[in-house]
């Protein structure tokens, strides 16, 4: 989901089978764009670089994805983040739309935008650090690629949770 009513859908094989077809219709049918994408994992990885990122480093600072992209120091280790994780991405095959300046900029773009981790994090909830951070460095492990900011910004974030429960 990138937005609004749209709900881009695909197989992992890139195939348009059957029953995607089927439940893009139906989403349609309910008023949803619905897309059926050959490339779905490219999809979902481009969607993951942002959330990986800008989400820990939102519970770090309490800042809006137009405050952590237009601070000099922040968006640097958001883009430090952004390409150790494009790195585990590209191993898999994984190919990016822009550059990652370009998908900070759209970030910046969406505006005083708090993320939903963000959001979890002040009203006490259990974060999404496994989803959406643990999983990249996991497979980075698994493929021999050193995430060192990634391991850090995971720890930080761990350990704060920790100091507030």
């Amino acid at each position: 989901h990138l937005e609004g009513n749209r709900f881009m859908l695909g197989e992992p094989n890139g195939e348009k089978s059957d029953r995607v077809a089927a439940l893009a219709e139906a989403m349609r049918a309910g008023g949803l764009k619905a897309p059926v994408r050959k490339k779905i994992r490219d999809d979902i990885w481009f969607k993951l670089l942002g959330n990986a990122t800008f989400n820990p480093i939102s519970v770090l600072t309490g800042a809006t994805l137009e405050q952590m992209g237009s601070h000099a120091g922040v968006r640097a280790v958001i883009k430090t983040l952004m390409s150790e994780a494009e790195q585990v991405a590209l191993r898999l095959g994984v190919q990016f739309p822009m550059s990652l300046d370009k998908r900070i900029d759209g970030a910046v773009a969406v505006g005083a935008h708090r993320t939903s981790m963000l959001q979890d994090y002040e009203r006490g909830k259990e974060l999404e650090l496994d989803a959406l951070v643990v999983a990249v460095k996991e497979i980075a492990d698994l493929l021999g690629i050193k995430t060192p900011t990634i391991d850090r910004i995971l720890h930080t974030v761990t350990e704060k949770i920790s100091k507030n429960n």
